[in-house]
């Protein structure tokens, strides 16, 4: 049986009838100014802007901004905003605050920031124009692998070493050596031999750019001269202040922290020693101050101060300095965040950028160990050593001495991965309710 046609009413239909006979008493001239006006119309409809669609969500993204977390930033406490930040995210709730980072002056700024040729070049190439001018030299083992992508990887533990002021009447000038040449065309040809992809006019501007304006190089040059033998050294105190300078100040080294001493004198594990002449290569402590400057010129251009275990956290309501410190994790969290009317450089060097995240996490992961070492007590280890553990692990009782115990709280650790698994296999349980 055929299907039953449909009758012929309702009331598109019968707005469709009416149209066709209005469009069939219609004139030629009217049927086209018609037709023009329905173009338009449908113009206007089917046409989709959407640039407005996405300006309407920015505007109020940034006023959240602004009203709650860029006032953090700015460091304009107000009791009626939630300041519960994720950690590691920012400042630590407003206890965190350091200085600015201060814009190079050309010709830094326009290799870093400008758009021409010789820019291009230098961002591409920002790890060798950085290794022509560090003044310690970085020991890891690096992981190379050809990819699409290039991705700075370290296998092992970061050393920065640092040698002598000079070299032997023999041996060729290295690292700060270069610096205390005294010829600027022998100091220029002596960075571009040791450095390759490198341009020759850049060298000559960034080597008068640091030599003008590192505060590290000018103190090295002032100490040296006051350095009358080969048996004085140099010691840049890791925790010494000006007199008269607050604790937190992060401007470079000054001639008065610096200390020329003859052998035999006794200085702190964590200062940085150097000689005169000598053969003897110094590791250089990641807690010192000068540690980022001296191995990244680049990016602390001024030899301004790193990190160093002395920062004092403030009270976000009254600005005052309270008794915890800043960690290594706090420290660089805050520099490495985006601000409004602030220009963070860092972030815009590139693969110099991801060398040094890496260096500055394995420093955040060498305190957090260190943190762990010496306060076994505090973190309650004795319920989890001795025999417990051993037996849980099946080793010989006899071989059982004093270990440190990495606590679940340590990414990476037996006791954090375990706890990852008993998790995973929670979950699994309750969800297919075995």
């Amino acid at each position: 049986m055929p299907p039953a046609r449909r009758a012929n009413i309702g009331r598109r239909t019968r707005n469709a009838n009416d149209v066709a006979l209005l469009r069939r008493s219609q004139t030629a001239d009217e049927r086209a100014q018609a037709n023009a006006s329905q173009r338009e119309r449908n113009a206007r409809n089917g046409f989709v802007n959407p640039v407005p669609v996405l300006n309407l969500a920015r505007p109020s993204r940034i006023r959240r901004a602004v009203l709650a977390e860029m006032m953090r930033a700015a460091f304009n406490y107000n009791s009626q905003i939630d300041y519960s930040e994720t950690p590691g995210m920012c400042c630590a709730n407003g206890k965190v605050r350091l200085p600015a980072l201060e814009t190079p002056p050309e010709p830094l700024y326009s290799f870093i920031f400008g758009t021409s040729q010789a820019s291009k070049h230098f961002l591409s190439h920002i790890q060798q124009y950085n290794s022509a001018f560090q003044m310690t030299s970085f020991g890891a083992t690096k992981i190379i692998r050809d990819n699409f992508m290039p991705t700075f990887k370290i296998q092992g533990q970061i050393y920065h070493q640092a040698g002598s002021l000079l070299p032997y009447p023999d041996a060729d000038h290295q690292f700060l050596q270069i610096y205390f040449i005294g010829d600027e065309n022998r100091e220029l040809d002596q960075r571009c031999a040791i450095v390759s992809n490198t341009r020759r006019e850049i060298i000559r501007e960034l080597q008068r750019f640091f030599h003008q304006h590192n505060a590290l190089v000018q103190l090295f040059k002032i100490a040296l001269d006051r350095m009358p033998t080969d048996n004085h050294k140099i010691v840049i105190r890791a925790d010494r202040t000006p007199f008269g300078e607050h604790a937190r100040r992060f401007n470079a080294p000054t001639i008065d922290e610096v200390a020329i001493v003859i052998l035999g004198d006794q200085f702190q594990s964590r200062d940085i020693v150097l000689h005169r002449r000598n053969e003897q290569l110094q590791r250089v402590s990641e807690l010192h101050r000068s540690y980022d400057a001296l191995q990244y010129p680049i990016l602390h251009w001024k030899g301004d101060d790193g990190y160093h275990i002395n920062i004092p956290m403030i009270d976000p309501r009254t600005g005052l300095h309270i008794q915890k410190k800043v960690s290594a994790m706090n420290f660089y969290s805050y520099r490495l965040m985006i601000r409004p009317q602030e220009q963070n450089y860092i972030l815009k060097c590139g693969k110099l950028y991801h060398q040094y995240i890496v260096d500055m996490y394995a420093k955040i992961e060498t305190e957090r160990l260190n943190f762990i070492r010496f306060n076994q007590a505090k973190l309650r280890s004795e319920e989890y050593i001795h025999l417990q553990d051993a037996i849980a692990n099946d080793a010989n009782v006899n071989d059982i001495g004093r270990l440190t115990i990495l606590p679940s709280s340590y990414i990476g650790s037996p006791r954090h991965m375990n706890e990852y698994a008993q998790d995973a296999m929670s979950y699994v349980r309750n969800q297919l309710n075995f």
